[in-house]
Formats: structure tokens, C-alpha cells, sequence
């Protein structure tokens, strides 16, 4: 395992200042995060040309991507593009949200599916990420998701059961399903807290990974709309240190 970082730690400055935040925290590998509500990385701006991005990037930082990640559902030619952008920068690991809580579990069987045949198509692996509010927010749906869609994995957000409607509740199922992971520190009743404040149990966590012979990222994740920039960078730090510490 290894440690990266997600630029949506600093969703609010551009792609660019994310990726020189991360440079100055002593972070060499990086999730790239897209939304179409942001100024960061535009999913579709970026999947229509994504021989243009990928020389843009390799202009733009020397971090080592690692894994994309997009905030919002997107079509399929959009995701068809973004997976281009995943193999020319050889990145294997798309995370996309599933559908909202209410959506028919066949008709979000039927979407998965179509969205894994196009990421296959370029050797990239799919995940969805375990989050309130979505099919995701119960552990056991979840693994019933990646039952019906053979090759469909998880992006294991801790943080979400621990302090969602779930708390409480074991979701120690979901490990077997894990393609990414990430990371903060959170307790039941928030979501993000100070780093050694919280109920994330790092050691644990880590230790059922290796049982299940994971060996790919841990990407920290903070929310940057919860913290104030002196913390964050704090935080960031102390967070990518313990993590080093424990692997």
C-alpha cells in the first residue's frame, strides 16, 4: 500500500495550486478529482480532449497519478473519454458515485454495467464510492452491487459509516470488494475532525486491507468546505505521516 492524496483537498483553487499544495506537503502521488461544478478539473472539458490533457499535466506537475475520481454521474461518451485520459496517463482506477438512494437496484444494475464495458475497453477498473445519500450508504447494498456487476468494485469511504445513518453498524463486508480508499478522520456525529481526534481506526483498517491482499492507495480526502486553510495543511500533513508510520 501507499499513500496519495486527492486534489479535492483544495477543490477551491485551481487544478494547478491543488498540485503545488501537495508538492510543498511531500505528497508524490495524487488523485485527480472531476466536477462539473467546479473551477478544478471539468469532466467533460477534459473528456473531450484527453491527448491535450494528458500533455497538460506532464506540464503542470510531476506528481504521479494514481486514480480519477468524479463527483457527479457523467454520460458514457464523457466517461469514455476520461478513461482515455486514465490510460494515457496510465492511471488504472476510476471511482464514480452510484445513483441516489430511491434508484431501482435493476436500474442501477443496468448502468454499472454499461459503465464497466466502456472501462474495460482500456484496462481500467471501475469503483463506486461508499457514501450517505447514495445506494452506497448501506454496507450490505453495496456488496450486493459488486455481486451483480461482476468486476465492479468499492472506493471505501470510512468516514461515511462511521458517522452516516449506519454508524455503529459493522461494514466489515465490504472489504473483499475494495479497489481504493479514502481517508480522514471522522466521529459519529462529524464527519471530519481533527486527525487522532476521531473513530477511524487506521491500524484496523489497514490490517484488513492486507487480509485481503490490497495493495494499492490510500488517498487522503479532506473537505476543505470544513476546515480552514492554516488546519488543513496541518492536517493533510499529519494524516500522510501517520499513514506512512502504520504501512
Amino acid at each position: 500500500m501507499f499513500v496519495a492524496a486527492s486534489t479535492y483537498c483544495f477543490a477551491d483553487k485551481s487544478f494547478e495550486e491543488a498540485c503545488q499544495q501537495l508538492v510543498d506537503l511531500e505528497y508524490d502521488k495524487v488523485e485527480l478529482w472531476f466536477s462539473e461544478g467546479s473551477e478544478h478539473l471539468k469532466p467533460q472539458e477534459v473528456a473531450a480532449d484527453p491527448e491535450r490533457f494528458a500533455v497538460g499535466y506532464r506540464e503542470t506537475t510531476r506528481l504521479t497519478p494514481i486514480a480519477l475520481c468524479l463527483e457527479e454521474n457523467v454520460d458514457l461518451g464523457t466517461l469514455r473519454g476520461l478513461t482515455k485520459v486514465a490510460k494515457l496517463l496510465r492511471v488504472t482506477q476510476v471511482t464514480i458515485p452510484a445513483s441516489p438512494i430511491g434508484t431501482p437496484f435493476n436500474t442501477e444494475i443496468d448502468r454499472l454495467r454499461e459503465f464497466l464495458a466502456v472501462t474495460s475497453e482500456d484496462g481500467v477498473r471501475l469503483s463506486i464510492k461508499t457514501k450517505t445519500g447514495h445506494l452506497t450508504e448501506d454496507p450490505h447494498t453495496a456488496v450486493e452491487l459488486c455481486q451483480s456487476v461482476d468486476g465492479l468494485g468499492l472506493t471505501l469511504d470510512p468516514s461515511y459509516y462511521i458517522c452516516g445513518p449506519n454508524r455503529g453498524r459493522d461494514f466489515d463486508q465490504v472489504f473483499p470488494f475494495v479497489y481504493h480508499v479514502h481517508l480522514r478522520d471522522s466521529t459519529a456525529e462529524q464527519l471530519q475532525v481533527q486527525v487522532g481526534l476521531g473513530d477511524v481506526e487506521y491500524s484496523r483498517l489497514i490490517n484488513q486491507l492486507c487480509h485481503e491482499e490490497y495493495n494499492l492507495a490510500l488517498s487522503v480526502e479532506l473537505l476543505p468546505s470544513q476546515d480552514v486553510q492554516s488546519d488543513r495543511l496541518l492536517e493533510m500533513r499529519k494524516l500522510r505521516m501517520l499513514l506512512d508510520s502504520l504501512l
